[in-house]
């Protein structure tokens, strides 16, 4: 499925972070995000506390997203969904929205690796960081040291089995 022309709206909800960006012909156009504080009392995230915070903020985080890109939804030619890996509850929230917002404007819907997407990221800043390049993927609980032959085509040379670096990573940066 490809979209059609226009720009894309991106939804991400794998953890305990709403966010939404609208990115035209690679640039960012607009982008919120909505940090949970919910957890801060448990010391780690709380996968349902997380879901239910995603319902309850990501209509706002989507609408202030458009706001900042100065677009009416009908103007979107897509929607990118983070699709997985990530907290199954959170996903699914994003997953469904993203879905019938998608169907409601008639505009495809496709989802996103979460760690592929943070390959990608790089290269909307730095269009030279392209493959192929070796690159380690921390993102909370996953870790994936890869190959990048070209886009689309990875080798995994290793990964965490089960505590994270990313989650190793969110506890020190906690303790300040």
């Amino acid at each position: 499925m490809n979209f059609r022309g226009g720009p894309v709206l991106g939804i991400e909800s794998s953890c305990d972070e709403t966010s939404a960006a609208v990115v035209d012909g690679g640039r960012l156009l607009g982008h919120v995000i909505l940090s949970q504080d919910a957890h801060e009392v448990f010391g780690g995230v709380v996968p349902e506390i997380a879901a239910r915070q995603h319902l309850a903020h990501i209509d706002g985080v989507v609408h202030r997203t458009l706001d900042e890109a100065g677009l009416d939804p009908a103007g979107l030619g897509g929607v990118g969904v983070t699709a997985g890996p990530g907290l199954i509850g959170a996903l699914l929230v994003g997953l469904n929205w993203a879905k019938g917002f998608g169907w409601a404007l008639g505009v495809p819907v496709i989802g996103v690796h979460h760690m592929e997407a943070h390959l990608y990221a790089n290269s909307l800043d730095s269009p030279e960081a392209s493959p192929p390049f070796v690159a380690l993927l921390i993102s909370g609980g996953h870790t994936l040291l890869l190959h990048a032959a070209e886009w689309g085509r990875y080798t995994l040379l290793g990964s965490t089995r089960d505590d994270a670096v990313g989650e190793a990573f969110d506890k020190v940066a906690r303790r300040r």
